[in-house]
């Protein structure tokens, strides 16, 4: 299996590629500059910049990238985008690290974390991008996409356990009442999905256990 990680040198990115490097599979980091992923396999490109012929021939891109800014925000949208564009009409699957904010927290999907009393100020324009993002992917029947939401509480330097309970579109807690995962588990549940690929056009969600 042939994987392509965009934005390999960020702190999902190393983990997730990381993961699929040390199942055997076959990964190239897509970045911009220098590598600093376990990958061997570069493509040092901006997201922007790649093309069609760039992503051709993998089984499975996953869209890691990130924006932490105000002014950075809209990028969310603007980079799944260009992916989805070039990935149109190809049988690749593109999957992408998400957000929790948008998960639903009531059966009516009516109500999303990010509308929560308790959710973050500082965190809601960031949700409202990504959430912007998804609704928008849901749109593209030309692509085989996979959206992936963590846990309301992503840890960067969370310890790896090796174990998640994978969720739908509404938040889920696990046994002890939390959500929360670290970014190795979540990339755990990443390449799981990439070699199993269950979840076409579908949002899905992880809770570390």
């Amino acid at each position: 299996m042939k994987i392509a990680v965009v934005c390999a040198n960020g702190k999902a990115g190393k983990l997730i590629a990381k993961e699929a490097v040390d199942r055997g599979l076959d990964v190239t980091a897509v970045v911009r500059g220098e590598n600093h992923s376990a990958a061997t396999k570069v493509v040092s490109k901006d997201l922007f910049d790649l093309t069609a012929s760039d992503l051709s021939g993998y089984d499975v891109v996953i869209d890691a990238f990130g924006a932490w800014t105000d002014e950075t925000y809209p990028l969310h949208s603007r980079t799944l985008k260009h992916l989805c564009d070039i990935l149109s009409g190809t049988d690749a699957r593109l999957l992408v690290v998400g957000g929790a904010g948008s998960l639903y927290v009531n059966p009516e999907h009516t109500v999303c974390v990010a509308d929560g009393p308790n959710f973050p100020d500082s965190f809601k324009p960031l949700a409202a991008a990504m959430a912007k993002a998804l609704t928008e992917l849901r749109q593209r029947k030309d692509v085989k996409w996979t959206y992936i939401s963590p846990a309301g509480d992503f840890q960067a330097n969370g310890k790896r356990t090796g174990q998640y309970i994978l969720g739908g579109e509404e938040l889920i807690l696990n046994s002890k009442g939390e959500s929360v995962i670290s970014y190795a588990d979540y990339a755990i549940a990443m390449i799981d999905e990439a070699v199993k690929g269950n979840h076409i056009r579908q949002r899905i969600s992880v809770v570390s256990e």
